[in-house]
């Protein structure tokens, strides 16, 4: 049996068509989706009955399997477990006025950055287009009546290596018969893969959400220590396609930047972070994440005086520079600490 919500709106019209059915049922299976989120197709009352009972015997739409939840002041980690066993997480943030998803678009990581807790079991596989949305979908369900407003791809894995399947769940995220979130709503997280990020410029799904590159490091030789990636995607090349990114006046790429004590985060290197940045100081935003630490990791997060004297520095340098404390640490659920296996 196949997910329905692996399709989008053109594939779900060829595909009733085929069954005999008129397309606008397309339309209504997506509005009980993703408006109300009712998943029982026997609820979905302005559908036949000999239809409902037609998807009912074709058709799954829940690929994943809630395992735990884990409660936090300021967050909550979902635990979901996938058909082949494995253990996807996701995090329900808490902001202010509203909640963001943070969801995770693989099990595991290839891209192997040595801060990163992700990395550490290495890469098991993509994550499917339906197990993305899941994903979504059931932690909306479980909170109703409140709403998810935005989502961030900046769970386990790398995004753009999952190009495809990250693409449809977003044009499922942000298409007014889907989930009909703003794309200014929407952030993908990238560890710099630059060809990817040349696609997603001229791509009309992904072009106009927020872009976040984790950046890390001012100098080649440190960023390649960090992050192995840079060995293959120079920063230098990485920088210049950010400079050479079409997005509107106004709208800003978001550096991302992790700093570690002793590592990467000196005057020295915020002064190079600037000089990297140049001329292009609208184009984008420094976001500073002080390190999140983790028991098998060797790095530690730097003073509070630390990480305010480098936002300082970059923002003498006319640098527009924040500092994100992240949320969900107490459950191991912040920036660089989720895994593909369950951590209580």
């Amino acid at each position: 049996m196949e997910y329905i919500t692996s399709y989008n709106l053109d594939e779900l019209k060829a595909l009733v068509s085929k069954w005999g059915m008129p397309t606008y049922r397309a339309v209504q299976i997506t509005g009980w989706l993703y408006k109300k989120f009712q998943t029982d197709f026997d609820l979905m009352t302005n559908i036949s009955k000999e239809e409902r009972r037609f998807l009912k015997e074709n058709f799954l739409v829940h690929p994943l399997e809630l395992q735990k939840e884990v409660p936090a002041e300021d967050s909550t980690k979902y635990l979901f477990k996938t058909k082949d066993g494995h253990t996807v997480e996701s995090v329900l943030i808490k902001e202010r006025d509203h909640l963001t998803l943070c969801v995770s678009s693989q099990i595991g990581c290839a891209v192997g950055c040595k801060f990163c807790a992700t990395a550490i079991d290495g890469l098991v596989r993509n994550l499917r287009t339906e197990e993305i949305i899941d994903q979504f979908l059931q932690i909306q369900k479980r909170i109703l009546p409140q709403r998810i407003r935005n989502v961030v791809f900046m769970g386990m894995g790398e995004p753009l290596a999952n190009y495809e399947n990250v693409r449809k769940a977003v044009e499922i995220m942000v298409s007014p018969w889907g989930i009909d979130l703003s794309k200014r709503r929407i952030s993908v997280s990238t560890s710099g893969i630059i060809a990817q990020i040349k696609r997603m410029s001229q791509d009309p799904i992904l072009r106009d959400v927020n872009l976040a590159v984790s950046i890390n490091a001012p100098y080649e030789k440190l960023r390649e220590a960090l992050m192995p990636i840079s060995k293959t995607n120079s920063l230098s090349e990485l920088i210049q396609t950010l400079k050479d990114y079409p997005y509107p006046k106004g709208r800003r790429i978001m550096l991302e930047y992790v700093l570690i004590k002793g590592i990467n985060d000196t005057k020295e290197c915020a002064i190079a972070l600037g000089k990297l940045i140049g001329r292009h100081k609208n184009k984008f935003k420094v976001n500073l994440i002080p390190y999140n630490p983790d028991p098998e990791l060797p790095y530690e997060r730097p003073s509070l005086s630390d990480v305010y004297e480098f936002q300082k520095v970059l923002w003498s340098m006319g640098i527009s520079t924040f500092i994100r404390f992240s949320k969900g640490i107490s459950v191991f659920g912040a920036c660089g600490q989720l895994r593909k296996r369950q951590m209580v």
